[in-house]
């Protein structure tokens, strides 16, 4: 089993390729990403099945239907992926400009981070999500799921990987962690010089842990279900 050092030495040899492709390159690459994830799909349900045969009897039934996929799920991570190809391409996107008198121009552009890390729960499409929005931004990705969707995130994984390559990209560019224990999450956090950030999505204790223990740049994400009132006397149009 290839490590977590392994698998960040990896992504920060890979991540330079992103600094000379042209949007277009990207955009086939995801298209050619999202057409693995459909090819792929007979083995992705059945990697699926495993991990919700041994699921059962250890989550709630809620995280079940999370970590359960079909047909049309699968199809929707693709149409994802084909959404995130579509839009306009955030690198270079020129965010400020100031003239000096002079007549120099200063301007403020985004540009990718490098290796993003992305730690999140049982939920296999974010896998691809978090994959194409980081591609899409020019950026290594070094995913960690739970180990609930182990089994499915690494089917999913592999065939974006397939199809990175298919489009001459390094398939380092994405990759997942392969231990499933603590550990792993730990070294995400604390890879200094390796992961230029690290972004948390999944409950409370997560994001806390990320926050207390993280030596690299962490984005301190909401724990989501946030839920808003509305009283009975309001203008719902207003409200909503």
């Amino acid at each position: 089993m290839i490590t977590t050092a392994e698998i960040l030495t990896r992504a920060k040899v890979a991540a330079p390729q992103l600094l000379t492709v042209t949007a277009e390159e990207k955009n086939k690459a995801l298209s050619a990403m999202a057409d693995a994830l459909l090819a792929h799909m007979d083995n992705i349900l059945t990697e699926n099945e495993k991990d919700m045969e041994r699921a059962k009897d250890r989550i709630s039934d809620v995280m079940l239907d999370r970590l359960l996929l079909t047909n049309d799920r699968i199809q929707g991570m693709a149409d994802g992926i084909r959404a995130v190809a579509a839009l306009p391409d955030p690198v270079g996107r020129i965010l400020k400009e100031t003239v000096r008198p002079d007549g120099l121009i200063i301007q403020k552009r985004s540009v990718p981070m490098g290796v993003i890390a992305i730690i999140y729960e049982s939920r296999p499409n974010v896998t691809s999500d978090a994959a194409a929005l980081s591609f899409k931004s020019g950026n290594a990705c070094v995913l960690r799921g739970g180990k609930e969707a182990f089994l499915s995130a690494n089917a999913i994984t592999n065939a974006l990987r397939e199809g990175l390559t298919e489009s001459g990209f390094n398939a380092d560019l994405v990759q997942l962690v392969q231990d499933t224990t603590r550990q792993s999450s730990m070294e995400l956090m604390t890879a200094t010089g390796y992961v230029d950030l690290l972004i948390p999505r999944g409950g409370a204790g997560l994001i806390k842990a990320c926050v207390e223990n993280a030596t690299v740049n962490c984005i301190e994400t909401g724990t989501g279900s946030c839920h808003g009132y509305v009283d009975k006397a309001a203008d719902l149009n207003m409200a909503g």
